[in-house]
């Protein structure tokens, strides 16, 4: 176990350090000199050469990457243009709203994939498992952007009922949270179900039913645990995946978290903003994927094997 984990915490070294050489590389390859995007169009040369030297832009490439290694080592992802303070100050005020966010989706998700997953799974055929994939391909077929406008609509401009934008208490969560959750949900409704289909067919159940074990234990003590873990898996890669989609949800609600951040920084060509984003978010990716495949380990230590 401890020889599996420490070797997949250094495959999420690696990429780790393959994602910021990539970032480090899109973000000098984009059209225009940094320095250029930053500043406004009526920027002398002068102007220009100045930020280029004060962002180390006028040294050679190997030397860029070094020192932006180094700083990123050290905590120092650069200083906003726009905030006029280090980018992970203002990210560090913004990243717990994502976290609030996050974690309300996968519970939610969590609530309602599970119970129906694993009911569809032990009813194959019937009508009930008939409702439960429907409201799973309903879930996959729904764009955030559209379900987001479509329950903004609903329930705050026709009901009244909650509020369309802003961030703040439980009220202003709930619209972003089913935005999210809800197709999140769909897909690991699926999943559950297909996990607990394969499970039930293996010849370990039917022995275990052969011994007179009832439906309700072979389905919560023998089955549910193998079932559990293309579930698992499939909950961090959506995760990570919602992490990116925060982007349009976050700005769809006027969240303020680590996506409105990202767009913001984007359209006001806030440069050390943007790098910082995209690192820190796929950073939180692959940490996310570490721990799946811990979980994993520990729901069947015979992954640990391979």
């Amino acid at each position: 176990m401890l020889v599996y984990t420490l070797r997949r915490l250094l495959q999420v070294l690696i990429v780790m350090f393959l994602v910021s050489l990539l970032v480090f590389t899109m973000i000098r390859m984009a059209p225009g000199s940094p320095a250029r995007l930053m500043l406004s169009e009526y920027a002398t040369e002068e102007d220009i050469l100045a930020m280029e030297e004060r962002m180390g832009l006028n040294k050679p490439i190997y030397e860029q990457f070094w020192k932006f290694l180094v700083d990123l080592f050290h905590g120092d992802m650069g200083e906003s243009v726009v905030y006029h303070q280090p980018v992970l100050r203002i990210i560090g005020q913004r990243l717990p709203n994502t976290g609030i966010l996050a974690t309300g989706t996968v519970l939610l998700a969590i609530l309602l994939a599970l119970p129906l997953g694993i009911f569809a799974g032990a009813n194959r055929g019937k009508v009930a498992e008939l409702v439960c994939m429907v409201f799973a391909l309903v879930g996959q077929s729904m764009a955030s952007m559209w379900l987001g406008v479509l329950l903004i609509y609903i329930f705050s401009v026709k009901l009244g009922w909650l509020p369309a934008l802003g961030t703040g208490g439980i009220e202003y969560l709930i619209l972003p949270v089913i935005t999210m959750g809800y197709p999140m949900s769909a897909g690991l409704t699926r999943v559950a179900r297909s996990g607990m289909v394969d499970t039930l067919s293996e010849d370990y159940i039917t022995a275990t039913y052969a011994k007179g074990i009832g439906k309700f234990e072979v389905y919560t003590k023998y089955a549910l645990r193998n079932a559990l873990i293309p579930v698992v898996t499939m909950l961090g890669l959506t995760l990570g995946i919602n992490l990116g989609g925060a982007v349009v949800v976050e700005n769809i609600f006027s969240w303020t978290g680590i996506g409105q951040l990202m767009n913001q920084s984007v359209a006001q060509r806030d440069y050390a903003m943007v790098q910082a984003t995209l690192l820190i978010t796929s950073f939180l990716f692959s940490g996310i994927n570490f721990l799946v495949d811990v979980i994993n380990s520990f729901i069947n230590p015979r992954l640990t094997l391979n």
